[in-house]
Protein backbone atom coordinates (compact mmCIF):
# COMPACT_ATOMS: atom_id res chain seq x y z
CA UNK A 1 0.00 0.00 0.00
CA UNK A 2 2.87 2.50 0.77
CA UNK A 3 4.64 1.93 -2.47
CA UNK A 4 2.90 4.28 -5.14
CA UNK A 5 3.74 7.41 -1.92
CA UNK A 6 7.64 5.99 -2.38
CA UNK A 7 7.51 6.40 -6.01
CA UNK A 8 5.88 9.90 -6.20
CA UNK A 9 8.81 11.27 -3.51
CA UNK A 10 11.23 9.81 -5.88
CA UNK A 11 9.66 11.22 -8.80
CA UNK A 12 9.83 14.90 -6.90
CA UNK A 13 13.41 14.63 -6.34
CA UNK A 14 14.52 13.55 -9.96
CA UNK A 15 12.23 16.93 -11.07
CA UNK A 16 14.10 19.40 -8.83
CA UNK A 17 17.54 18.08 -8.43
CA UNK A 18 18.80 19.98 -11.73
CA UNK A 19 17.15 22.76 -9.80
CA UNK A 20 19.37 22.30 -6.88
CA UNK A 21 22.65 21.86 -8.69
CA UNK A 22 22.31 24.81 -10.81
CA UNK A 23 21.98 26.69 -7.59
CA UNK A 24 24.50 25.22 -5.76
CA UNK A 25 26.72 25.84 -9.06
CA UNK A 26 26.07 29.59 -9.19
CA UNK A 27 26.23 29.85 -5.17
CA UNK A 28 28.38 32.85 -4.28
CA UNK A 29 30.98 32.89 -1.33
CA UNK A 30 29.77 33.93 2.11
CA UNK A 31 31.92 36.89 1.73
CA UNK A 32 29.41 38.16 -1.10
CA UNK A 33 26.13 37.34 0.15
CA UNK A 34 27.12 38.86 3.69
CA UNK A 35 24.34 41.57 4.71
CA UNK A 36 25.42 45.28 3.57
CA UNK A 37 24.34 48.40 4.98
CA UNK A 38 20.46 50.18 3.12
CA UNK A 39 21.50 52.49 1.14
CA UNK A 40 18.79 55.38 1.08
CA UNK A 41 17.15 56.22 -1.93
CA UNK A 42 18.36 58.89 -4.42
CA UNK A 43 16.66 61.92 -3.15
CA UNK A 44 14.39 63.64 -5.75
CA UNK A 45 13.68 66.61 -3.94
CA UNK A 46 16.40 68.88 -2.52
CA UNK A 47 15.83 72.02 -0.77
CA UNK A 48 18.48 75.02 -0.15
CA UNK A 49 18.17 77.21 3.26
CA UNK A 50 20.20 80.23 3.82
CA UNK A 51 21.71 81.76 6.95
CA UNK A 52 22.44 85.54 6.73
CA UNK A 53 23.73 87.34 9.50
CA UNK A 54 25.88 90.71 10.25
CA UNK A 55 28.91 89.99 12.33
CA UNK A 56 28.75 93.11 14.84
CA UNK A 57 31.23 95.69 14.45
CA UNK A 58 32.85 95.31 17.72
CA UNK A 59 32.55 92.27 20.03
CA UNK A 60 29.87 93.23 22.65
CA UNK A 61 30.56 94.05 26.56
CA UNK A 62 30.70 90.77 28.16
CA UNK A 63 31.95 89.97 31.10
CA UNK A 64 35.48 87.91 30.85
CA UNK A 65 33.85 84.62 32.68
CA UNK A 66 30.94 84.99 30.16
CA UNK A 67 31.86 84.75 26.83
CA UNK A 68 29.26 84.93 23.57
CA UNK A 69 29.82 82.57 21.73
CA UNK A 70 30.66 83.12 17.71
CA UNK A 71 28.56 80.70 15.97
CA UNK A 72 24.88 81.68 17.94
CA UNK A 73 22.40 80.86 15.41
CA UNK A 74 24.42 79.08 13.67
CA UNK A 75 24.86 76.09 15.43
CA UNK A 76 20.95 75.58 16.24
CA UNK A 77 20.10 75.57 11.99
CA UNK A 78 23.05 72.78 11.50
CA UNK A 79 21.21 70.76 14.19
CA UNK A 80 18.13 71.44 12.55
CA UNK A 81 19.19 70.67 8.79
CA UNK A 82 20.62 67.26 10.34
CA UNK A 83 17.04 66.70 11.92
CA UNK A 84 15.12 67.56 8.76
CA UNK A 85 17.40 65.06 6.76
CA UNK A 86 16.75 62.23 9.39
CA UNK A 87 12.75 62.73 8.34
CA UNK A 88 13.64 63.17 4.44
CA UNK A 89 15.63 59.68 4.13
CA UNK A 90 11.81 58.29 4.44
CA UNK A 91 10.01 61.28 2.07
CA UNK A 92 13.60 61.27 -0.41
CA UNK A 93 13.71 64.66 0.60
CA UNK A 94 17.07 66.82 0.93
CA UNK A 95 17.80 70.22 3.17
CA UNK A 96 21.38 71.79 2.43
CA UNK A 97 22.43 75.15 4.65
CA UNK A 98 24.55 78.16 3.02
CA UNK A 99 26.31 79.96 5.59
CA UNK A 100 26.69 83.90 4.89
CA UNK A 101 28.15 85.97 7.26
CA UNK A 102 28.72 89.85 6.05
CA UNK A 103 31.28 91.49 8.07
CA UNK A 104 30.51 94.99 9.32
CA UNK A 105 31.89 96.62 6.36
CA UNK A 106 30.52 94.32 4.00
CA UNK A 107 27.17 94.70 1.69
CA UNK A 108 24.16 92.87 3.32
CA UNK A 109 21.57 93.74 0.58
CA UNK A 110 23.81 92.47 -2.44
CA UNK A 111 24.67 89.12 -0.18
CA UNK A 112 20.88 89.08 0.07
CA UNK A 113 20.29 89.14 -3.68
CA UNK A 114 23.18 86.84 -4.46
CA UNK A 115 21.49 83.98 -2.50
CA UNK A 116 18.43 84.29 -4.31
CA UNK A 117 19.70 84.62 -7.44
CA UNK A 118 21.56 81.20 -6.68
CA UNK A 119 17.93 79.88 -6.11
CA UNK A 120 17.47 80.19 -2.74
CA UNK A 121 13.55 80.83 -1.29
CA UNK A 122 14.09 79.88 2.52
CA UNK A 123 16.70 82.29 4.40
CA UNK A 124 17.21 82.67 8.37
CA UNK A 125 17.93 86.20 9.32
CA UNK A 126 19.71 87.09 11.86
CA UNK A 127 19.88 90.62 11.55
CA UNK A 128 18.57 94.12 13.37
CA UNK A 129 14.84 94.98 12.77
CA UNK A 130 16.10 97.65 10.48
CA UNK A 131 17.74 95.66 8.10
CA UNK A 132 15.07 92.63 7.65
CA UNK A 133 12.13 95.77 6.94
CA UNK A 134 14.91 96.49 4.65
CA UNK A 135 15.33 93.42 2.76
CA UNK A 136 12.05 92.10 2.78
CA UNK A 137 11.03 95.37 0.72
CA UNK A 138 13.58 94.94 -1.45
CA UNK A 139 11.40 93.47 -5.26
CA UNK A 140 14.11 90.09 -5.09
CA UNK A 141 12.27 89.35 -2.02
CA UNK A 142 9.09 88.93 -2.46
CA UNK A 143 8.45 85.69 -4.13
CA UNK A 144 11.09 83.96 -0.78
CA UNK A 145 10.20 83.41 2.78
CA UNK A 146 12.03 84.94 5.24
CA UNK A 147 12.70 84.03 9.16
CA UNK A 148 13.34 86.60 11.92
CA UNK A 149 15.11 83.97 14.27
CA UNK A 150 16.62 86.98 16.51
CA UNK A 151 14.56 90.27 16.75
CA UNK A 152 12.65 91.02 19.54
CA UNK A 153 11.19 93.76 17.78
CA UNK A 154 7.10 94.52 18.19
CA UNK A 155 7.38 96.86 15.12
CA UNK A 156 8.34 93.96 12.59
CA UNK A 157 4.97 92.23 14.27
CA UNK A 158 2.71 95.48 13.89
CA UNK A 159 3.13 98.23 11.69
CA UNK A 160 6.07 97.37 10.26
CA UNK A 161 5.03 93.67 9.48
CA UNK A 162 5.55 92.17 5.60
CA UNK A 163 3.78 89.19 4.64
CA UNK A 164 7.00 87.54 3.51
CA UNK A 165 8.22 87.97 6.91
CA UNK A 166 7.56 84.72 9.50
CA UNK A 167 9.15 85.64 13.48
CA UNK A 168 10.13 82.53 15.55
CA UNK A 169 11.40 84.37 19.00
CA UNK A 170 8.90 85.79 21.01
CA UNK A 171 8.78 89.15 20.50
CA UNK A 172 9.05 92.05 23.28
CA UNK A 173 5.25 92.16 23.61
CA UNK A 174 5.43 88.51 24.66
CA UNK A 175 8.43 88.56 26.35
CA UNK A 176 6.68 91.61 28.70
CA UNK A 177 2.82 89.77 29.01
CA UNK A 178 4.81 86.38 30.16
CA UNK A 179 6.50 88.67 32.84
CA UNK A 180 3.63 90.20 34.17
CA UNK A 181 1.01 87.29 34.24
CA UNK A 182 3.53 85.70 36.69
CA UNK A 183 4.10 89.28 38.72
CA UNK A 184 0.10 89.49 39.18
CA UNK A 185 -0.29 85.58 40.07
CA UNK A 186 2.27 86.63 42.98
CA UNK A 187 -0.29 89.67 43.96
CA UNK A 188 3.70 91.33 43.26
CA UNK A 189 1.75 94.24 41.32
CA UNK A 190 4.14 97.46 42.40
CA UNK A 191 6.50 97.79 40.03
CA UNK A 192 9.88 99.63 39.98
CA UNK A 193 11.23 100.43 36.44
CA UNK A 194 15.10 100.55 36.07
CA UNK A 195 15.67 101.26 32.16
CA UNK A 196 18.79 102.13 30.31
CA UNK A 197 19.34 104.46 27.57
CA UNK A 198 19.62 102.43 24.36
CA UNK A 199 16.70 102.05 21.95
CA UNK A 200 16.62 98.25 22.94
CA UNK A 201 15.57 99.29 26.32
CA UNK A 202 12.86 101.80 25.14
CA UNK A 203 11.43 99.56 23.49
CA UNK A 204 11.34 96.73 25.85
CA UNK A 205 10.29 99.27 28.47
CA UNK A 206 7.08 100.07 26.56
CA UNK A 207 5.89 96.59 26.22
CA UNK A 208 6.35 96.67 29.75
CA UNK A 209 4.32 99.53 30.58
CA UNK A 210 1.94 97.73 27.99
CA UNK A 211 1.94 94.87 29.96
CA UNK A 212 1.28 96.09 33.47
CA UNK A 213 -1.82 98.23 32.11
CA UNK A 214 -2.71 94.70 30.72
CA UNK A 215 -3.13 92.96 33.54
CA UNK A 216 -3.34 95.11 36.73
CA UNK A 217 -0.19 95.57 37.39
CA UNK A 218 0.96 99.68 38.14
CA UNK A 219 4.33 101.02 37.91
CA UNK A 220 5.16 103.15 41.01
CA UNK A 221 8.19 105.00 39.96
CA UNK A 222 10.63 104.61 37.02
CA UNK A 223 13.85 105.62 36.97
CA UNK A 224 16.75 105.82 34.18
CA UNK A 225 20.09 103.95 34.25
CA UNK A 226 22.84 106.48 33.06
CA UNK A 227 25.54 105.52 35.41
CA UNK A 228 29.08 104.53 34.66
CA UNK A 229 31.20 102.77 37.45
CA UNK A 230 34.70 104.66 38.82
CA UNK A 231 36.56 104.17 41.47
CA UNK A 232 34.39 106.34 43.61
CA UNK A 233 31.09 105.53 42.34
CA UNK A 234 30.42 101.87 43.22
CA UNK A 235 27.17 99.50 42.36
CA UNK A 236 27.17 99.13 46.29
CA UNK A 237 26.91 102.65 46.21
CA UNK A 238 25.37 103.73 43.35
CA UNK A 239 22.52 100.85 43.31
CA UNK A 240 20.64 101.91 46.35
CA UNK A 241 20.40 105.20 45.35
CA UNK A 242 18.68 104.62 41.99
CA UNK A 243 16.19 102.30 43.56
CA UNK A 244 15.11 104.16 46.85
CA UNK A 245 11.97 105.32 46.29
CA UNK A 246 7.93 104.64 46.88
CA UNK A 247 7.39 101.63 48.37
CA UNK A 248 7.32 98.71 45.64
CA UNK A 249 6.94 94.65 45.64
CA UNK A 250 9.50 94.47 42.48
CA UNK A 251 12.45 96.08 40.55
CA UNK A 252 11.80 95.42 37.11
CA UNK A 253 14.92 96.15 35.13
CA UNK A 254 15.30 96.84 31.60
CA UNK A 255 18.74 96.08 30.07
CA UNK A 256 18.85 94.53 26.70
CA UNK A 257 22.77 94.70 26.30
CA UNK A 258 23.50 93.64 29.75
CA UNK A 259 25.50 96.35 30.84
CA UNK A 260 24.39 97.03 34.22
CA UNK A 261 21.23 94.68 35.43
CA UNK A 262 23.29 92.43 37.20
CA UNK A 263 24.28 94.64 39.51
CA UNK A 264 20.95 95.43 40.94
CA UNK A 265 19.73 91.67 43.05
CA UNK A 266 21.08 91.94 46.33
CA UNK A 267 21.65 95.73 45.90
CA UNK A 268 18.37 97.16 46.02
CA UNK A 269 17.24 100.05 48.79
CA UNK A 270 14.41 97.45 49.70
CA UNK A 271 14.65 93.83 50.00
CA UNK A 272 12.52 93.43 46.69
CA UNK A 273 13.22 90.78 44.04
CA UNK A 274 14.80 91.98 40.37
CA UNK A 275 12.87 90.76 37.25
CA UNK A 276 13.37 91.45 33.67
CA UNK A 277 16.61 91.23 31.84
CA UNK A 278 18.57 90.37 35.01
CA UNK A 279 17.34 88.17 38.08
CA UNK A 280 14.21 86.59 36.94
CA UNK A 281 14.02 86.98 32.56
CA UNK A 282 11.33 85.93 30.14
CA UNK A 283 12.88 84.11 26.97
CA UNK A 284 12.05 81.57 24.59
CA UNK A 285 14.56 78.80 25.58
CA UNK A 286 16.95 78.10 28.85
CA UNK A 287 19.55 75.92 29.19
CA UNK A 288 17.52 74.66 32.43
CA UNK A 289 14.42 73.51 30.53
CA UNK A 290 14.09 69.43 30.23
CA UNK A 291 10.21 69.09 30.56
CA UNK A 292 8.42 67.33 27.38
CA UNK A 293 11.10 65.81 25.83
CA UNK A 294 13.22 69.11 26.15
CA UNK A 295 16.47 67.43 27.52
CA UNK A 296 17.33 65.56 24.72
CA UNK A 297 17.01 68.37 22.24
CA UNK A 298 19.54 70.38 25.12
CA UNK A 299 21.88 67.31 25.09
CA UNK A 300 21.91 66.51 21.29
CA UNK A 301 22.90 70.37 20.62
CA UNK A 302 25.60 70.12 23.28
CA UNK A 303 27.19 67.33 22.17
CA UNK A 304 27.02 68.71 18.65
CA UNK A 305 28.12 72.43 19.32
CA UNK A 306 30.13 71.90 22.84
CA UNK A 307 28.04 74.48 24.98
CA UNK A 308 24.43 75.30 25.31
CA UNK A 309 21.88 76.07 23.33
CA UNK A 310 21.21 80.15 23.15
CA UNK A 311 17.81 81.96 22.18
CA UNK A 312 18.91 82.72 18.65
CA UNK A 313 20.32 78.81 18.34
CA UNK A 314 16.65 78.00 19.17
CA UNK A 315 15.26 80.70 16.72
CA UNK A 316 17.09 79.08 14.14
CA UNK A 317 16.56 75.89 14.49
CA UNK A 318 12.67 76.44 14.95
CA UNK A 319 12.63 77.81 11.52
CA UNK A 320 14.46 74.54 9.11
CA UNK A 321 12.47 72.52 11.49
CA UNK A 322 9.48 74.27 10.59
CA UNK A 323 10.12 74.09 6.98
CA UNK A 324 11.00 70.71 7.07
CA UNK A 325 7.73 69.74 8.43
CA UNK A 326 6.33 71.79 6.25
CA UNK A 327 7.98 70.12 3.21
CA UNK A 328 7.21 66.73 4.81
CA UNK A 329 3.25 66.88 5.81
CA UNK A 330 3.17 68.57 1.74
CA UNK A 331 5.40 66.43 0.28
CA UNK A 332 6.84 69.21 -1.88
CA UNK A 333 9.72 71.88 -2.13
CA UNK A 334 7.22 74.57 -4.00
CA UNK A 335 7.38 77.91 -1.97
CA UNK A 336 3.87 78.56 -2.48
CA UNK A 337 2.24 75.07 -1.26
CA UNK A 338 5.18 75.12 1.90
CA UNK A 339 3.98 79.03 2.52
CA UNK A 340 0.55 78.12 2.69
CA UNK A 341 0.84 74.99 4.95
CA UNK A 342 2.85 77.06 7.63
CA UNK A 343 0.34 79.74 7.75
CA UNK A 344 -2.71 77.35 7.61
CA UNK A 345 -4.55 75.57 10.56
CA UNK A 346 -3.08 72.58 9.81
CA UNK A 347 0.20 73.24 10.76
CA UNK A 348 1.78 72.19 14.20
CA UNK A 349 5.28 71.98 15.35
CA UNK A 350 6.81 70.19 18.21
CA UNK A 351 8.97 72.75 19.99
CA UNK A 352 9.74 70.80 22.97
CA UNK A 353 7.38 72.88 25.34
CA UNK A 354 4.46 70.80 26.17
CA UNK A 355 1.58 72.70 23.24
CA UNK A 356 1.88 72.73 19.20
CA UNK A 357 3.02 76.11 18.05
CA UNK A 358 2.05 77.31 15.25
CA UNK A 359 2.04 80.68 13.25
CA UNK A 360 -0.11 83.32 14.12
CA UNK A 361 -2.25 84.60 11.11
CA UNK A 362 -2.36 88.18 11.64
CA UNK A 363 1.26 89.15 11.74
CA UNK A 364 3.12 85.76 11.21
CA UNK A 365 4.50 85.53 14.96
CA UNK A 366 4.98 81.78 16.11
CA UNK A 367 2.83 81.29 19.05
CA UNK A 368 4.71 79.64 21.71
CA UNK A 369 5.05 79.32 25.51
CA UNK A 370 7.72 81.53 27.39
CA UNK A 371 9.76 80.67 30.29
CA UNK A 372 10.75 81.61 33.11
CA UNK A 373 13.98 81.48 34.79
CA UNK A 374 16.53 82.48 36.65
CA UNK A 375 20.48 82.09 36.38
CA UNK A 376 19.96 78.60 37.45
CA UNK A 377 16.27 77.18 37.46
CA UNK A 378 13.94 77.56 35.17
CA UNK A 379 10.61 79.26 37.64
CA UNK A 380 7.61 78.92 35.20
CA UNK A 381 6.24 78.68 31.92
CA UNK A 382 4.18 80.95 30.70
CA UNK A 383 0.35 81.60 29.80
CA UNK A 384 0.63 81.16 33.77
CA UNK A 385 -2.60 78.69 35.09
CA UNK A 386 -5.67 80.59 35.16
CA UNK A 387 -5.12 83.64 31.78
CA UNK A 388 -7.98 82.52 29.38
CA UNK A 389 -8.26 82.77 25.59
CA UNK A 390 -11.65 81.99 23.59
CA UNK A 391 -9.40 80.13 21.23
CA UNK A 392 -5.82 79.55 22.08
CA UNK A 393 -4.61 80.41 25.65
CA UNK A 394 -1.09 81.34 24.30
CA UNK A 395 -2.64 84.30 22.58
CA UNK A 396 -2.84 85.81 25.87
CA UNK A 397 0.71 86.16 25.38
CA UNK A 398 1.91 89.09 22.80
CA UNK A 399 -0.47 91.15 20.75
CA UNK A 400 -3.58 89.42 19.92
CA UNK A 401 -6.22 89.65 16.39
CA UNK A 402 -8.09 92.38 17.11
CA UNK A 403 -4.96 94.51 18.83
CA UNK A 404 -2.57 94.11 15.87
CA UNK A 405 -1.39 96.97 13.98
CA UNK A 406 -0.20 94.65 10.91
CA UNK A 407 -1.71 94.61 7.92
CA UNK A 408 -0.21 92.76 5.33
Amino acid sequence: MARPYVILVLLILTSISPLLHAVKSNRKPASETSVKPVVPAVPNAAMGIAYLALLPASPPIRPFFDPLPTDTGLQGARLGILDNNTTGRFTRQYFNLKETLVPVDGDLTAAFKGLIAEGYRYLLLDLPASEITHLAALPEGQNVLLFNIASHDDRLRAAECRANVLHLLPSDAMRADALAQYLAKKRWKKWLLVSGTTEEDQRYAEALRRSARKFGNKIVAEKTWGLRFENRRTPEAEVPVVTQDDDHDVVVVVDERLEFGDYLPYRTWLPRPVVGTAGLISSAWHFTHEAWGALQLQNRFREQAGRWMTETDYGSWLAVRAIGEAATRTRSVELDQIKSFLLGEQFSLAGFKGVPLSFRPWDHQLRQPVLLSTERSLVAVAPIEGYLHPKNELDTLGFDAPETACRF
